[in-house]
């Protein structure tokens, strides 16, 4: 089995944690790939949203992945996740599932409660991450409350000192939410943390993205 990993937003704390939740759910002899393009994001934060520059430099690296014969592609960034959604006939087409990193986790976040607290480091990634959560609790049925959380002054941190920052932030939401969401796979390593200080759920994208793909292989009748 080989898979892609695409990403848009590229740090080694979480190219190590993507990687390390898709081995724990892919055998251990799947090869893993990865595509990368910074700009992206870069181009998609500064200008607010994601205009035909971007989504065609993301299409291609999902093409690219087709040509290399992976079973599937995993989209890291929530970001550009519509564009993701765009291309779902394309991927039906070619037989190799693109997979949103962040969809599950959106599920799950509305299983869990009506009120949604979801935290971002950049506005541009809010609105993908909350049209997200309001597809799929229509899909599911249900009537959902979204609280952002704009988490400023967050770039040029040590980890330690980005944690305290997304601390602040989740508490003051704390109490107008039933869960709360990390718009951002970067985060992730502050999912437990911030769940045992305010004492409710807490849920980040890497986990539930390679539950997703696990589930596309074993879909294919890989697995």
């Amino acid at each position: 089995m080989k898979v892609s990993l695409v990403y848009t937003g590229v740090t080694p704390e979480l190219i190590e944690l993507v990687e390390r939740e898709v081995k724990s759910q892919l055998p251990a002899d799947t090869e893993i790939v990865s595509h990368k393009d910074p700009t992206i994001i870069a181009e998609v934060a500064k200008i607010g949203y994601v205009t035909k520059e971007p989504a065609a430099r993301l299409v291609k690296m999902f093409m690219e992945s087709v040509e290399e014969n992976v079973d599937g592609i995993l989209n890291i960034c929530s970001s550009v996740g519509e564009v993701a959604d765009a291309c779902q006939d394309l991927a039906r087409y070619t037989g190799v599932p693109i997979v949103r990193i962040d969809e599950e986790m959106c599920r799950e976040a509305v299983r869990q409660g009506q009120r949604i607290g979801v935290m971002a480091t950049l506005s541009s990634t809010l609105n993908p991450t909350k049209n997200t959560v309001l597809r799929v609790a229509r899909e599911m049925g249900k009537h959902v409350e979204m609280v952002d959380a704009l988490v400023e002054g967050g770039f040029g941190l040590n980890p330690d000192q980005f944690r305290e920052l997304m601390t602040k932030y989740a508490k003051e939401i704390a109490d107008k939410v039933d869960v709360i969401l990390f718009a951002q796979g970067s985060m992730a390593y502050c999912e437990q943390y911030i769940a045992d200080i305010i004492g409710k759920p807490v849920l980040s994208s890497p986990r539930f993205g390679a539950i997703a793909l696990r589930r596309a292989m074993e879909a294919k009748g890989l697995m």
